[in-house]
């Protein structure tokens, strides 16, 4: 019976001095409540800031197409080219006119020639010198109309360049060479002003956002992040449209679809570093200190998280607030 006792005690103590050089290195953490916050997965959609259609400003037939889908073009670039063949043969008769009229103006001078050289031998009158004069006068004056005519189907025939709006990328051509367009239609719709995520969210969650919060994105090149710059009051088929500022994101492909998280409520959690948790038989443990000692104990790990940085597990049972934990389980696997 003494014997055993003995056993015991020298056990103890071994255990006692085994446990002594781990306690010593080992870094504890006392577990404290968090806030967490829970996150919304929806898709947005990469849209242009700004979508400009470039409209025709003649009617006619689209003679010239400079552009397709996704080309990068400069304010005031031609994009199409119209014509109008109408306005061609207008050009033609208000030549022919005018040079008609600047006959009878050669004409109407040399006849008011003529009268001075009369009035000057006292064999023409005064009033016949003044209806010259004004017959002068009348047919300058209908070749400045004509000229002014000319000038204004001059600018309808300008007319038909189709300019860019606005420096961005084609998104949309719905006409092909050879078309017959009206005034007012679009030829090209042009993408500009840089890019942004649009989102379409439950009406439900509406209350939980706010300008300016932090949006995370599951890009194409990795996680990213963003800000709320938008929340627009009208609400469309039970959904609340809102544009997220992202930099530097893809302008590839406009409307392709994101992943993105958005924060719609916090919560009070208790976490631990990840490398607290230790692995084994399908559990999860932590090493918590009682007393002198660690001990072992079983938990249910839930979501993870990045505070500041540090990879952490959000704990569903198995601690409560205050209890320490080794932060680097790695030694007891």
């Amino acid at each position: 019976m003494a014997r055993a006792t003995m056993g015991r005690v020298i056990l103890l103590a071994l255990a006692l001095v085994l446990a002594a050089p781990h306690m010593a290195r080992a870094e504890l953490l006392e577990v404290r409540p968090v806030q967490l916050t829970d996150w919304k997965a929806v898709f947005g959609r990469v849209e242009a800031r700004d979508r400009l259609p470039a409209r025709a400003r003649l009617g006619g037939t689209l003679t010239e197409l400079a552009v397709k889908e996704g080309d990068l073009v400069e304010a005031g670039a031609v994009l199409a080219r119209i014509t109008d063949q109408k306005l061609e043969f207008q050009l033609s008769a208000i030549d022919a006119q005018k040079d008609s009229l600047a006959a009878q103006l050669a004409n109407a001078e040399a006849e008011l020639k003529r009268g001075e050289d009369l009035l000057a031998r006292g064999v023409t009158t005064v009033q016949r010198m003044d209806a010259l004069r004004t017959q002068v006068d009348v047919i300058k004056g209908q070749i400045a109309a004509v000229e002014a005519e000319r000038r204004v189907v001059e600018q309808q025939a300008a007319e038909g360049a189709v300019l860019a709006p606005a420096a961005g990328r084609v998104l949309e051509v719905p006409v092909a060479a050879g078309a017959v367009v009206m005034p007012g239609e679009v030829v090209v719709t042009l993408g500009g002003g840089g890019i942004f995520l649009r989102l379409a969210v439950p009406e439900r969650h509406a209350a939980t956002l706010a300008e300016g919060d932090a949006i995370r994105i599951e890009g194409p090149a990795g996680p990213q992040e963003g800000r709320l710059e938008r929340i627009y009051p009208m609400i469309e088929n039970g959904r609340v449209v809102a544009d997220v500022a992202v930099p530097g994101l893809p302008e590839d492909f406009v409307d392709a679809r994101v992943l993105v998280r958005l924060p719609i409520a916090s919560r009070s959690a208790l976490v631990v570093p990840e490398t607290a948790l230790i692995r084994r038989s399908g559990l999860d443990f932590v090493a918590v200190a009682e007393g002198d000692a660690l001990t072992l104990r079983a938990v249910v790990p839930g979501s993870r998280e990045v505070i500041d940085g540090v990879a952490v597990v959000e704990i569903l049972s198995g601690l409560i607030p205050g209890d320490r934990v080794e932060t680097d389980g790695a030694g007891h696997d």
